[in-house]
């Protein structure tokens, strides 16, 4: 029975990081920041968002420890907590690659055997 519950903690843990996955803004902000650390105002400028709606993407980023901050004087910069969150980021684009082929291949198969 403890074994159950300690499952479901850990699929509610997972899909709670998921959700967070689950924004294409967010999957932006990773895919720069795997580049090295930036600034709330950097990333604004990247993605071509206001600091307000990037600041809030961070934050949920951050409560969920996908990204890490510092602070040097004024400025606050993020960075990636763990290049695991790339990496599955990075995977997911890997899988739709291929369900993207195979609707592709599919619809070819389809069109040549159109009478």
């Amino acid at each position: 029975m403890r074994l159950i519950n300690n499952n479901k903690i850990i699929f509610e843990k997972q899909a709670d990081i998921c959700k967070v996955l689950a924004n294409a803004t967010r999957i932006e902000i990773i895919y720069i920041l795997k580049k090295g650390e930036m600034n709330v105002n950097n990333l604004a400028e990247r993605i071509g968002a206001s600091k307000a709606s990037i600041s809030q993407h961070l934050s949920l980023l951050k409560d969920n420890g996908v990204v890490t901050s510092r602070k040097d004087g004024l400025n606050v910069f993020y960075k990636i907590s763990s290049k695991k969150f790339i990496d599955a980021c990075d995977t997911m684009r890997n899988l739709m690659y291929e369900q993207l082929d195979q609707m592709i291949s599919t619809s070819q198969q389809i069109l040549e055997n159109q009478i």
